[in-house]
């Protein structure tokens, strides 16, 4: 029979263990508002490209975001538009990049996951 001092100290153990296991991360995937489908950018012009963070997580799994522009969804890895702020902010400024004139950009957002804007027009520098 376990004695009431090894029942305690095992209590007291197993307290510890769930004190220091790893806290629960939630991922963030907040909605782009800005740019939006009726959008038109011109290359070189600045805009803030914004998102949604009124129900963001107390513990987000990765808060430094990027920004990346992406044509027919294929996103340009190569060319950061922003990185290292902090996905909480609601917004960053970016400069639309010299491409050519199309109507199939969006804007990829990543911290904990990567999501699309809506579509939109960027007119680019002849």
């Amino acid at each position: 029979m376990i004695s009431f001092t090894t029942f305690i100290l095992t209590l007291l153990a197993l307290f510890s263990l769930s004190l220091s296991a790893p806290m629960r991360r939630d991922v963030f995937v907040p909605p782009i508002i800005y740019p939006h489908a009726s959008v038109v950018w011109i290359a070189g012009q600045h805009h803030n490209v914004t998102w949604e963070t009124d129900d963001a997580p107390v513990n987000i799994t990765n808060g430094i975001g990027r920004v990346y522009l992406a044509t027919n969804t294929i996103i340009d890895l190569d060319h950061p538009l922003a990185v290292g702020f902090n996905i909480l902010d609601g917004r960053v400024a970016i400069q639309v990049p010299s491409v050519p004139t199309g109507q199939n950009y969006s804007i990829v957002l990543f911290g904990d996951s990567g999501n699309y804007s809506p579509q939109f027009t960027i007119v680019g520098l002849q």
